[in-house]
């Protein structure tokens, strides 16, 4: 088992450098934080750019692993997107994952005076923007993909374009880096275990308690099912769990973490997520606990 820990973007630099090296220092295996323009109850406070935030964190730290979760086309074309990416995995050694989602129906979705879209639109973008994403972070040189005669890579679709766009400064991680795909349903899934090297879930939406235990074992054995559709091996796929759903906090105690911690593992989750708890609201509670609960991790895996 791994253990991850989502850091808010919510704290001014040089402060937020302790949260990033204190999750190094702990123990964490993978660190992560939310790739929005703001964020449902939290609106209205502080919240910094995703790709700069990530990059300072390579910075101060030396080993822990990083990423997006999950980053999305709510806001973002391949192109722009792709260079940053590339630049921050080779800025922090290639210790990058980018995390990979179809993108909600809130503040991101409107903010830039988009129209709604439908789920079935809404999917048919993120497959856009992941095979994008998936070409341009293989480089002009790279195999399968085929440069255009001008040497750049160019694609066309109802949401995305690219004309010749140029990969100067390629990720550190060979063939590119690597994707975490958020995905529930069927056809989600599908491009999951195509163009993923693992899979997150926050479970089911709506329901708690063992409710959602049950929908996360639903999920888990339909991932198992496209593995074998696909002729994959499932021990060399990664498969997350976002332990702060379902109604329940991991970190509410040590306790309530370990519980949680041995479900997942029993289900076959190879990763798991908590949040850094916050003093109030959404995810408050004590860095006592979470200190704690870091001192068990070696137990744990």
């Amino acid at each position: 088992m791994r253990f991850g820990i989502v850091i808010l973007p919510q704290f001014d630099w040089p402060e937020a450098a302790r949260y990033w090296r204190g999750a190094e220092q702990m123990g964490f295996d993978h660190a992560w934080t939310y790739d929005h323009l703001s964020w449902r109850s939290l609106a209205g406070e502080r919240w910094h750019a995703t790709i700069p935030t990530l990059t300072a964190a390579a910075m101060v730290t030396e080993r822990i692993g990083l990423g997006t979760f999950v980053a999305s086309p709510n806001f973002r074309h391949p192109v722009p997107f792709a260079k940053d990416v590339a630049t921050l995995d080779q800025i922090s050694g290639g210790r990058m994952t980018l995390g990979l989602g179809s993108g909600g129906t809130g503040f991101d979705s409107v903010v830039l005076g988009q129209e709604p879209l439908t789920p079935r639109q809404r999917f048919d973008r993120f497959q856009e923007f992941a095979e994008g994403l998936d070409v341009l972070l293989r480089g002009e040189q790279a195999e399968p993909v085929v440069a255009d005669a001008a040497g750049g890579i160019s694609f066309a679709g109802d949401y995305f374009t690219a004309n010749g766009a140029r990969m100067v400064g390629e990720p550190a991680q060979r063939p590119r880096t690597p994707f975490l795909m958020a995905a529930n349903g069927p056809r989600s899934l599908r491009l999951a275990t195509r163009l993923g090297q693992g899979w997150v879930t926050t479970g089911p939406d709506g329901v708690v308690g063992e409710d959602w235990w049950r929908g996360v074992a639903e999920l888990s054995a339909r991932l198992d099912e496209q593995l074998a559709v696909d002729g994959i091996d499932p021990a060399g796929y990664g498969r997350s769990l976002s332990l702060d759903s379902g109604g329940q906090f991991a970190l509410e105690s040590v306790g309530s973490f370990e519980e949680r911690v041995g479900r997942a593992a029993e289900l076959g989750f190879s990763d798991v997520m908590v949040h850094w708890p916050r003093p109030d609201g959404i995810y408050a509670g004590s860095e006592a606990v979470l200190e704690e609960a870091a001192s068990r991790l070696a137990a744990l895996r």
